[in-house]
């Protein structure tokens, strides 16, 4: 990873408690808005970023819109003050979390950062590239999704995690890793890849 110039962040402030949601947003939908409304009332979180990746590394970009279509449809759906959205993973020249966290604790040191994800991603968490890394660099919050409940709690990754996993009561105290909170509530049935072959409409 090399950062060749400038690269603007989002507005954020010292002290502040960010989440980060990563992913491709081909397309963006409700889902999304649902995951980070949550993220942000049950985590007390200050802001939250979309950060809308080029590439997801485990997955074929053959269906992959371009990020400038991808960053704008996000723009027009967050419709939030506190949800900002942002390509900072391409202005970086990577696709990898570690990465990416690596770079916003050393360009920000004054904020926090909560990875948020949903229930289906902490399943395949274990995968991610220095996944064990990314757990040591930032607390990790893990919203429910329908199908992945129990997948999720059994995977590799959960499981590694669990001694510093705080209940959804604690979800405000999130605020140093290793540490992990599982948020339930009203599940979207909403996924990109079913909105690409038009099985749900985008609202």
């Amino acid at each position: 990873m090399t950062a060749r110039r400038f690269v603007r962040l989002p507005p954020f402030g010292a002290g502040q408690t960010i989440g980060l949601l990563g992913g491709s947003f081909n397309p963006p939908h409700e889902g999304h808005r649902h995951i980070s409304e949550l993220a942000l009332k049950r985590l007390g979180l200050d802001r939250l970023w979309w950060v809308v990746t080029p590439g997801n590394p485990l997955k074929s970009d053959g269906d992959l819109a371009a990020l400038d279509e991808r960053i704008a449809a996000a723009q027009r759906l967050a419709r939030n003050p506190r949800i900002s959205v942002t390509g900072v993973e391409a202005e970086i020249g990577s696709r990898y979390t570690y990465d990416l966290i690596r770079f916003l604790k050393a360009r920000a040191p004054g904020a926090k950062f909560v990875w948020i994800m949903g229930a289906d991603n902490l399943s395949q968490f274990s995968r991610w590239r220095r996944w064990r890394e990314i757990a040591d660099l930032v607390p990790i919050a893990v919203v429910d999704r329908p199908g992945s409940t129990l997948r999720a709690l059994s995977g590799r990754a959960a499981q590694a995690l669990a001694r510093w996993r705080v209940s959804e009561a604690r979800g405000r105290e999130l605020r140093s890793a290793p540490g992990l909170v599982f948020l339930h509530g009203p599940r979207s049935e909403m996924s990109s890849t079913a909105v690409r072959r038009g099985s749900v409409e985008v609202k």
